[in-house]
């Protein structure tokens, strides 16, 4: 199982994350400790008990039995996640001074020097591999013998018993022929490689020299736009600051951009450096053996992203068009201003009670939604969510360009997005981001991501302020999340074609999250 997909079947349903002294009801199902004891006691004086995952009711409150098996798992995989330095390996004879190894026998389970090597070697039987620490993965675990043969039925390394015992009739292969089919497969994966980091480095060079033609262009732009602006009043001044934040974030989103680039051709060097170092190996088995060839020969990994980012930023500069933008902005000042106003507060972003989980308080002007441990009591009906607490916009938005602000300073466990009406309103899949109906930004301590369909992308830096802001544009299928800092930071951009409405939505799990307001852009 991969470690993401492990993660997953380890975190807590109530506060999506690792396993704390994780707990089990008589149900079957799993939780944190505090997290379970708490939701108890907001049952408490109900009349009964149940379980949050699967509704199963209890008459009296249900005991905890501590699950020592799924502790001590969730304590390997974290574990498991640093990287591990390897300790070098000495001489087993040498025990005055450690000497470095030149060689392991298996049979025998010990390293030798150069010294002892040539007395070792006298013996009648021996078998020799590049000095090793573990020499037990070098054996068979089921029979313990030395590990001499590829079954190419079950892929994998195997002793002179299993050929007789459980892989009879099956395909075999000598190490080195094994080893040298899975070499070639890897020095066409080095080639593709060296391939796809020569055309990352032809973009890095092509966005270096748009950046500078488009910072010159920048200093000329900003004086003439400041002169524009001098006998203007308020809304003029805004506009002003919005077209010089734009101008001035062309050049920032290029060099975010050769940013991202220079790391992935990091990564690819990173590969590079690997195949070459398995592809001159001599040892065989270590080439058989290593474990993460699958990640290493991929080599599409959001390649058409990357150069769909690169002719877009070539052809538009970052989608500033000055003269138009001011052309728009005076043309609606001066002759639209009633109707101008009148769009801004059209789009104002409400939460339906309706759809509210029941330990979700509400405020009176429906802008600011509440974690509490006692629940609210409003009817069960199929647009209320029963298995996450989580609430929906009353408005839902079909066409258009949109936005909506929300303060998430008051929590420190949240999720916020957009989402289609279909959505699920029980089990673990209605939470938003966990199924192909939502797209959120996600916070979790101090970890930020974005998510949808189940599929986490985690952010390289925290949020430097507490306010987000979620822009839509619908006919360009896209769900994008800022930062609301000076200037203003892009997070993420969702991209798909939607079949459905959009609605607001909010996952909080302790403290507040605040609404702030919302725009509609014609």
């Amino acid at each position: 199982m991969a470690s993401g997909d492990l993660r997953a079947e380890l975190e807590c349903s109530f506060c999506l994350d690792i396993y704390t002294d994780p707990v089990n009801l008589r149900c079957g199902h799993n939780f944190c400790r505090d997290c379970i004891d708490r939701v108890l006691d907001t049952q408490e004086g109900s009349g009964g008990y149940s379980c949050p995952e699967c509704r199963e009711k209890f008459p009296d409150r249900p005991a905890l039995q501590r699950n020592i098996t799924l502790r001590n798992i969730v304590e390997n995989f974290l574990s498991a996640q640093p990287d591990r330095e390897e300790s070098g390996v000495f001489c087993t004879y040498c025990v005055d001074s450690p000497v470095p190894a030149v060689r392991s026998c298996l049979l025998c389970e010990v390293s030798l020097c150069d010294k002892h090597l040539r007395v070792h070697k006298k013996s009648p039987e021996l078998f020799l591999c590049d000095p090793t620490l573990s020499m037990e993965s070098r054996k068979c675990s089921v029979h313990k013998k030395i590990l001499e043969y590829y079954c190419t039925e079950d892929n994998t390394c195997v002793c002179k018993f299993c050929v007789i015992g459980e892989h009879t009739g099956h395909k075999m292969k000598s190490l080195d022929e094994a080893s040298e089919k899975k070499k070639e497969t890897l020095r066409n994966v080095l080639q593709k490689l060296l391939t796809k980091r020569e055309e990352t480095e032809e973009r890095v060079q092509s966005l270096q020299e748009h950046r500078r033609k488009v910072e010159e262009e920048a200093a000329g732009d900003t004086e003439r736009v400041t002169v524009l602006f001098i006998d203007l009043r308020r809304r003029l001044e805004d506009l002003e600051k919005r077209v010089l934040r734009e101008i001035s974030g062309r050049a920032e989103r290029i060099s975010i951009s050769i940013r991202d680039l220079e790391i992935k051709k990091e990564e690819l060097s990173r590969k590079l450096r690997h195949i070459e170092e398995l592809c001159n190996m001599t040892d065989p088995l270590t080439v058989l053996q290593e474990s993460d060839t699958g990640d290493l020969c991929d080599t599409e990994d959001g390649d058409n992203e990357d150069r769909e980012r690169h002719e877009e930023l070539l052809h538009d500069g970052g989608g500033l068009d000055v003269a138009g933008v001011l052309h728009t902005g005076l043309s609606d000042i001066i002759t639209e201003v009633n109707v101008y106003f009148y769009i801004q507060g059209a789009a104002d972003i409400l939460l339906d009670v309706n759809t509210a989980h029941n330990n979700l308080q509400i405020s009176d002007d429906r802008t600011t939604v509440s974690w509490s441990y006692r629940k609210q009591n409003r009817p069960e009906t199929p647009e209320r969510f029963q298995y996450c607490s989580q609430v929906l916009s009353s408005r839902s938005f079909s066409s258009g360009r949109h936005y909506w602000e929300v303060d998430v300073g008051g929590s420190d466990i949240w999720r916020v997005g957009m989402c289609y009406p279909s959505i699920e309103r029980e089990g673990w899949h209605s939470v938003i981001g966990k199924n192909k109906k939502s797209w959120g930004l996600d916070r979790s301590g101090n970890q930020y991501e974005v998510i949808h369909d189940s599929n986490k992308i985690p952010l390289p830096t925290n949020l430097s302020s507490n306010r987000v802001r979620i822009y839509l544009d619908y006919e360009a299928g896209r769900i994008s999340f800022y930062d609301l800092c000076d200037p203003i930071r892009h997070l993420h951009t969702f991209t798909t074609t939607f079949t459905e409405p959009l609605h607001a939505g909010i996952w909080v799990y302790r403290g507040c999250i605040k609404i702030c307001g919302g725009k509609l852009e014609m």
